[in-house]
């Protein structure tokens, strides 16, 4: 904490100098809008700065005149002379004319980013640049790690094992879309981001919308939605190298390359990259590839069209195990043991591991009717193969104790097994690894039509169709010395001898169905916005399954799930500083597929409901040249949740489906960005939430496996219990100083409190069970340095970022053990993963 102090103390205390300000408004020539993320630079110096959502920009200088020249794709560039008096100088409008040399960016319109002081919704925008010189080898979502309501974790701390918590729910109710094209998975709703642990390299724009937020399909966000804008097409001829380093053998390289536009309306960027390294924890070693390509066509003034294809193939060693404190600390490892690793014939062979490649590829039609009116469509595609390793058998590959360990805490001796497996002969094997796999195929569109109808008004209306096949499956991946594993689990094939790639265990299908519609009216002037929107989906599920069931009952009837929302907003700028804004939603969403299918068994659950949420915000806006100020009160209550209940009695499986489960999550946001100085910038945010169960359920049926006997029933008491896995206090500060021209550091703090253990709310069956415990508190500092300079004829920039540099010792994820054990003893006996303690990064880019 001393060395904090001292940081902020010396950067609080630095002299800075600056002649004055110029701030102006970027728009384009037919006054449609704003023109965000253009380039504003002083001629003949590196000087800069891009406007935000509402085309405003702020630029010190350091000189009383010259000549500032803006630019934005599609768009001719335009030099403005200025001249200060009294230290500033506001431009005003600066309007753009539109190059029929260029090539338009295309936007899906139903895909929204929210606009300053005009979309009424809480929102914090991270630009590429933040992305460029603060990522280092952090996750992908952890560049959002200082955003109000957002905690997110490494969880074991494998290569894109991270996960993000928004204002309390998890990431299955967070709606992430990428170039307005959904990604949450169909069946579970959650987001697995080391499908996408490249994306970062690609990303122009990443834009949070907590609570209902301003997408206008039928997205049903209950924590809120992440709008992932990637590059485009770039208009001129370049591109770029990086290459990278970093702790435990990190080593990245990669390349960007644009043609430019053709004279006949053509152009194409395409970019790659390779990560290779280890984490900070053993055993979890990684490998990724990264591409992206965008290939775009003006047709004639009318018509454009844009084919975007990209994906991250990768495999990696993970952490699935948690462990105790008394764990860690006897491992002479520490904090950095991995129990689900081991040797064979000495090579490191991980027993849980992650692989995956999830292409998505899209075709997006930009169709401008008339002066009013415009039609976007967006047709794509995704299709995944991978999963994630396991082992099955009579070996113990998981206690810390276990015998096929030289020592407690020590690697695994696989090659104990494979000797054993080898021994067995004709018996074949005793313990086998496999891999869980989890393909899947899906397809969709997304299409809005806009149209201005009278003087601020505005209509517009969308379909979002998918359908989506996942198959799920385990395979034999290794037999471990041995001949063939015997697997029962196929009543069409009960005797089966498998081997390498066979399937075992499980072989079913999820299909999924997606039906929406949104219709939506805007209102705009000067000082007033607002918005009232509607929505309807479909839902619609089906099993097959090739192991449990033969001939017609493989297969399910569809089972169908109408949902609706609606809801609308308004904005109101009291001045040039002050704006208020407030909305309010209605929406119900499908129970996911393993709620409607339990057991993972062809039983429908007759009685699963859509799940209600009604959220209500309050917020308020405070913009200076030199201050921006975000203050935000929400309520999200969530009713009727599903939550299910397995158990073993004797030798089958039973259950109980447990409704009518509710939760009320509400809190107060803040953030702020302040210009101190011409080289100093402050940013920071604090986030109180609270969150907690709101009922309880009693004399829940136990169901057997025939999902009709009745064998009993349960009670879930909840009432009043903190919701777990999030930190429900957050807050952040962050410094970037320009030491020298062109060479900035910088250092942000992050704090997190009032975080409680997760758990499973459907074995609190009484009231005197303990209410889940409470993690310290923990602050973390992390420093970085960005230098931008010429290499020869080519704009240079070398980045550095130390993680945690104080070293801190902290836990970031814990799940309550046996809570019904009389010894119950909190953090003790409740199972932890520790966050990482200091990781660096360095890196290089060059543009050409």
């Amino acid at each position: 904490m001393r060395k904090l102090i001292t940081l902020l103390m010396l950067l609080f205390t630095v002299g800075i100098f600056a002649q004055g300000t110029i701030t102006g408004t970027v728009i384009d020539s037919e006054m449609v809008g704003p023109l965000p993320g253009a380039n504003v630079m002083v001629v003949g110096s590196k000087k800069g700065t891009t406007t935000d959502f509402d085309g405003n920009f702020s630029l010190d200088v350091n000189s009383s005149t010259g000549t500032l020249k803006i630019s934005f794709v599609g768009y001719k560039s335009k030099q403005v002379q200025f001249s200060l008096s009294g230290g500033s100088q506001d431009l005003g409008d600066i309007i753009l004319v539109g190059d029929d040399n260029a090539l338009d960016e295309i936007v899906i319109t139903s895909f929204s980013l929210a606009i300053d002081r005009k979309t009424p919704v809480a929102v914090s925008t991270v630009k590429a640049e933040t992305i460029e010189t603060k990522l280092g080898n952090q996750e992908f979502p952890e560049i959002l790690k200082s955003t109000p309501g957002i905690y997110v974790t490494k969880q074991g701390g494998g290569f894109g094992d991270a996960d993000i918590r928004m204002r309390g729910f998890n990431s299955e109710n967070i709606a992430v879309m990428i170039n307005g094209v959904p990604v949450n998975d169909m069946e579970s709703g959650r987001v697995y981001w080391s499908n996408w642990a490249g994306l970062a390299d690609v990303t122009k724009t990443m834009q949070t919308q907590r609570g209902l937020g301003a997408a206008k399909v039928a997205v049903p966000s209950i924590g809120g939605t992440i709008n992932i804008v990637t590059k485009s097409t770039d208009a001129e001829m370049g591109g770029s190298v990086i290459a990278s380093t970093g702790n435990d053998g990190l080593q990245k390289f990669g390349a960007t390359v644009s043609t430019g536009k053709s004279e006949n309306g053509w152009a194409a960027t395409v970019s790659a990259s390779k990560t290779s390294g280890r984490r900070f924890a053993d055993g979890l070693e990684f490998e990724g590839y990264n591409y992206f390509l965008n290939i775009a066509k003006e047709i004639n003034e009318n018509h454009e069209l844009s084919l975007t294809a990209f994906g991250a193939p990768q495999r990696h060693g993970q952490r699935e195990t948690l462990h105790t404190i008394e764990d860690y600390k006897r491992s002479d490892r520490d904090i950095k043991f991995n129990g689900d690793w081991g040797y064979r014939n000495g090579q490191v062979v991980n027993v849980q591991d992650n692989f995956y490649h999830k292409p998505q590829i899209s075709l997006n039609h930009y169709w401008d009717i008339s002066d009013r009116t415009e039609l976007s469509t967006a047709a794509y595609v995704s299709f995944g193969t991978g999963g994630g390793g396991g082992y099955t058998g009579n070996a113990d590959l998981r206690s810390v104790d276990s015998d096929y360990r030289s020592a407690p805490y020590q690697p695994l001796n696989l090659d104990r097994v494979v000797d054993e497996n080898a021994a067995n002969g004709a018996d074949g094997s005793q313990t086998i690894l496999y891999d869980s796999r989890n393909d899947h195929f899906w397809t969709g569109l997304l299409s809005t039509v806009s149209t201005e109808v009278g003087e601020g008004w505005e209509l517009l209306g969308g379909i979002d169709l998918r359908y989506y096949k996942g198959e799920h499956f385990q395979e034999v991946k290794d037999l471990l010395g041995g001949q063939y594993w015997a697997d029962d689990s196929n009543v069409n094939d009960p005797n089966r001898l498998t081997r390498s790639g066979d399937k075992i265990n499980y072989y079913n299908d999820g299909l999924v169905l997606w039906e929406g519609g949104f219709a939506q009216a805007e209102y705009s002037d000067d000082n007033i916005s607002g918005f009232l929107s509607v929505s309807a989906s479909n839902t619609s599920y089906k099993r097959k399954d090739y192991f449990q069931y033969s001939g017609d009952e493989k297969e399910t009837d569809w089972i169908n799930f109408f949902a609706y929302g609606a809801k609308g907003g308004a904005n109101y700028n009291l001045d040039d500083n002050h704006n208020i804004f407030a909305n309010v939603g209605y929406f119900e969403r499908a129970p996911f597929f393993n709620t409607v299918f339990l057991n993972n068994k062809n039983i429908a659950n007759e009685d699963a409901e859509n799940q209600k949420i009604f959220s209500a915000e309050l917020g308020y806006g405070f913009r200076t040249q030199n201050l921006r100020i975000d203050f935000n009160l929400y309520r999200t209550s969530w009713k009727d949740k599903t939550l299910a209940r397995s158990f073993i009695q004797g030798n089958q499986q039973i259950f109980a489906n447990i409704l009518g489960v509710d939760a009320l999550h509400q809190g107060v946001e803040l953030e702020f960005q302040y210009k101190a100085s011409e080289r100093l910038n402050v940013t920071g945010m604090m986030s109180l939430g609270d969150w907690k169960w709101d009922n309880n359920v009693d004399n829940v049926d136990v169901l057997a496996e025939d999902g009709t006997t009745v064998l009993g029933t349960i009670n879930v008491a909840i009432d009043g219990v903190e919701v777990g896995n999030s930190a429900q206090t957050t807050a952040a500060l962050g410094l970037n100083y320009e030491a020298f021209p062109g060479t900035f550091i910088r250092g942000d703090f992050t704090y997190y409190d009032r975080y409680f253990a997760d758990f499973d709310p459907t074995v609190r069956d009484s009231n005197d069970i303990p209410a889940p415990f409470e993690l310290p508190d923990v602050g973390l500092l992390d420093l970085g340095l960005t230098h931008n300079f010429q290499f020869g004829s080519f704009e240079a920039t070398l980045n550095a970022n130390v993680f945690n540099v104080l070293d801190t010792q902290y836990i970031s994820d814990a799940r309550e053990g046996n809570v019904k054990d009389p010894d119950y003893n909190g953090l003790v006996d409740s199972n932890v993963w520790y966050g990482f303690g200091r990781t660096y990064s360095v890196g290089a880019k060059i543009k050409f």
